[in-house]
């Protein structure tokens, strides 16, 4: 398996010559992109913020018109699904075995890690699966330090076996959300211990990821010292032992209480930017809102790489191997 994964992840493509050369020519990119999207209110206003801009031109290698459409594919997306409206409450149920929570720590540089145990699978709704995930995404950027804009995963494999494992469906689906309404989010997965069984599984659903996702993936195991150096440059030690080594690290009670605060949290960050009623009504009576008829989501990746081996996605939250 493991020259199965270095030889994956040594295929790195050409130069690319969109690539601006200097923060000039950056934000020159940057100020097209925003031209091409045209004006926008309220939220999405908010939310496309010129480092938000520069996360869609990476993720599609500065080429402004690939950005363009896969940031308007976002921008109809969170129209229609409102993420920064989701709440504790709405998926408590799907998170009272711990399968999917926030750390209560950080790495060395700041990242927000969001912790998964795919074998504590306790659901089977697809849908409330997918909208935990979206929670969890969002928290996490939420809770990220002025200077980051990247999390970690850190997926344990303890208990995992195929039966816990996601429908392709609901792979295919998590990794649409993750590569194109969260790119460049990822600063890398950290696969950790999963069995000889999963290979199977990651041939099966490595269409979905792209090769800059896939390259962020880390394959690390408790008896592989060469592995064990990810962790060490990555956590200190005693940060993560918990994680690993208790099987009380969870505890629903407290969690909900953490996740309550950040509700509050979320609701002041998105407050006073107009809330989406108004911002309907505003577009029905001729204003500058913009229209967002024609743009659709799609749900394989957008460069049409289907190359690269995906990670999990295990259908609790379910826990693809991320986004870029």
């Amino acid at each position: 398996m493991t020259s199965f994964l270095k030889k994956s992840a040594s295929k790195v493509g050409s130069r690319n010559l969109d690539e601006p050369s200097t923060p000039e020519d950056e934000q020159t990119k940057v100020s097209e992109l925003r031209a091409a999207i045209g004006p926008l209110t309220g939220r999405l206003d908010q939310f496309a913020d010129d480092a938000c801009l520069k996360r869609y031109l990476r993720a599609r290698n500065w080429n402004v018109k690939k950005s363009e459409k896969m940031l308007k594919d976002s921008l109809a997306w969170r129209e229609t699904y409102k993420p920064e409206e989701i709440r504790w409450s709405d998926i408590a149920g799907e998170s009272e075995t711990g399968k999917v929570y926030r750390a209560n720590f950080k790495d060395k540089s700041g990242h927000t890690v969001l912790v998964m145990h795919p074998g504590r699978q306790n659901t089977t709704n697809a849908d409330l699966q997918m909208k935990q995930l979206v929670y969890f995404l969002e928290n996490a950027i939420l809770n990220l330090p002025e200077d980051q804009e990247q999390m970690i995963w850190l997926i344990d494999f303890k208990g995992w076996s195929m039966k816990k494992s996601s429908p392709v469906s609901v792979a295919r689906e998590t990794a649409n959300i993750l590569q194109n309404h969260y790119p460049e989010r990822l600063h890398v997965a950290i696969l950790y211990n999963p069995p000889r069984l999963f290979e199977a599984f990651w041939m099966i659903v490595k269409p979905f990821l792209d090769p800059k996702t896939f390259r962020k993936v880390k394959f690390v195991y408790a008896k592989n010292a060469e592995s064990q150096k990810i962790m060490t440059e990555l956590f200190e030690e005693d940060a993560i032992k918990r994680t690993f080594e208790d099987p009380n690290d969870y505890s629903h009670e407290d969690y909900a209480k953490l996740m309550q605060d950040d509700d509050v949290k979320s609701t002041l960050h998105w407050k006073g930017v107009g809330e989406t009623k108004p911002e309907h009504d505003e577009a029905q009576n001729g204003s500058d809102v913009p229209n967002m008829e024609g743009l659709k989501i799609e749900d394989t990746p957008a460069n049409g790489h289907t190359d690269a081996p995906a990670a999990p996605a295990v259908a609790a939250a379910p826990v693809v191997a991320p986004v870029s």
